[in-house]
């Protein structure tokens, strides 16, 4: 869907979340980078990505890129200015990929070669005689499956 939409796709990498707003100096960028393989450094997706799983449902990050950090030699000192301006032009990239992304999808879908649907499989230990009726109503949502 991002293709179609004309926004360039790199797959695959490595998520640093940290807490924000913050900038990074020099020292931590390259730390991120160099010694603990960070690609992408953000301050969004955690906790989301952990609760999605919790939820048994397929996560993808739409990492939509501001600035280089600090690390990148050839590009100058990150201010907020820039930031907000690349910001709004991601904004309207993302909501055409969200457009595009019902169609792709469907209603039916295949098990998850990577086991989101099933993330709740062995996940709750409390014996079914043990459990909160008014809890076991509370989850029913999210967990009502393995309940």
């Amino acid at each position: 869907a991002a293709s179609d939409a004309g926004i360039t796709v790199h797959n695959g990498g490595t998520y640093l979340a940290m807490e924000g707003p913050q900038f990074s100096s020099i020292a931590e960028s390259k730390m991120y980078r160099e010694s603990w393989g960070a690609d992408v450094i953000g301050m969004t997706n955690m906790p989301e990505a952990k609760l999605a799983r919790e939820a048994e449902l397929c996560y993808a990050s739409v990492a939509m890129i501001t600035d280089y950090d600090s690390w990148h030699p050839e590009h100058g000192s990150v201010d907020i200015t820039s930031i907000i301006a690349t910001l709004q032009g991601n904004a309207g990239k993302a909501r055409d990929l969200v457009g595009r992304l019902p169609a792709l999808l469907g209603q039916d879908r295949d098990d998850c070669p990577h086991g989101c649907d099933k993330a709740l499989e062995f996940a709750i230990m409390t014996a079914p005689d043990k459990r909160d009726p008014e809890l076991i109503a509370k989850l029913d949502a999210i967990a009502g499956r393995v309940l």
